[in-house]
């Protein structure tokens, strides 16, 4: 187990070593969360990188990543625990085939921790040898409002009650981090309970760092071409405007075909990797490609002379 962080410089430095370029607003807020012991709550579009940062977390801090995937009717018995209620049912009918033991202690049996499924959040409240460990609730956008009301009590003093064994605290409380994609609005209270950061598109020099770490083979020409398109693209009103996943996986298939340079009829053939929606790749294919490679290239050119 690492020790956290004890400044916002050493923050970005563990993201960094961890091959992920944040700016310092956001090593900021990590490093408060961190050391003050709240959660995190990420917001921004798909694929800017928000899930990464608990991975990132996790593997520089050698801590164990607990992941809480989020979707719509998401409840108390997938994200936190049930009643191993086949193991309960076997019990019972051993105790009625041998005539042992008296009901009174069965039944207390049949709800003790030994047939308690733990789901994600509850194993996130246990204590573990590498210490605290990373509880991820990723997507909360995507869960119903009922759901949100019960994370109330786990972010407030990270507990959960169940009412057959009582109150169970975490001796040392995770460190959270919350992603949302924005598809809804979240409600004020779990935000209130959370430090919060809006997890932006990266600028060029941002992105081109990125790159250097996610695709390090990748020729110079190619990279700085890619980021271009990229950050005209989104500029653009596209229905799914491409996030920085996108623009690496875009790189690693032009890497994979051995392509050194753009061009309008290799922008084409892999505008799959970079857009997801029809609508969006029937506008920028063809002619619309081959404009805004012209207009990257022209300013490519001018940097180069200015340079």
């Amino acid at each position: 187990m690492s020790t956290l962080p004890d400044s916002v410089d050493e923050t970005g430095q563990l993201l960094r070593d961890g091959r992920y370029v944040a700016d310092r607003s956001l090593a900021t807020a990590l490093y408060l969360s961190l050391s003050l012991g709240r959660p995190l709550f990420l917001e921004g579009e798909a694929g800017v990188g928000k899930t990464e940062i608990a991975k990132v977390l996790s593997l520089q801090l050698k801590r164990p990543l607990v992941r809480l995937q989020c979707y719509e009717g998401l409840d108390v018995a997938s994200s936190v625990y049930e009643w191993n209620y086949a193991r309960q049912m076997v019990e019972i009918r051993l105790a009625e085939v041998t005539g042992t033991g008296d009901k009174e202690k069965l039944s207390s049996d049949l709800f003790s921790e030994k047939f308690l499924v733990k789901r994600p959040i509850l194993h996130a409240l246990d204590k573990t040898p590498e210490g605290p460990p990373i509880l991820l609730i990723d997507e909360l956008d995507r869960t119903d409002e009922p759901f949100e009301a019960f994370l109330l009590e786990v972010l407030s003093d990270f507990q959960v009650t169940i009412p057959e064994l009582g109150t169970i605290k975490a001796q040392e409380p995770p460190l959270v981090i919350i992603t949302s994609n924005r598809t809804r609005e979240i409600h004020d209270a779990i935000k209130r309970r959370c430090f919060y950061y809006w997890v932006d598109y990266p600028d060029t020099e941002r992105e081109l760092e990125i790159l250097s770490f996610k695709a390090p083979d990748m020729p110079q020409k190619l990279s700085t071409q890619i980021v271009a398109f990229v950050q005209t693209l989104r500029d653009m009103d596209l229905f799914k405007l491409p996030g920085v996943a996108e623009t690496i996986d875009w790189a690693h298939a032009l890497v994979q075909l051995d392509h050194l340079t753009l061009s309008p009829d290799v922008i084409n053939d892999t505008l799959g990797t970079l857009l997801k929606y029809q609508d969006d790749i029937a506008r920028i294919k063809g002619s619309e490609a081959a404009r805004i490679l012209d207009e990257v290239n022209a300013a490519l050119q001018v940097g180069q002379r200015s340079g």
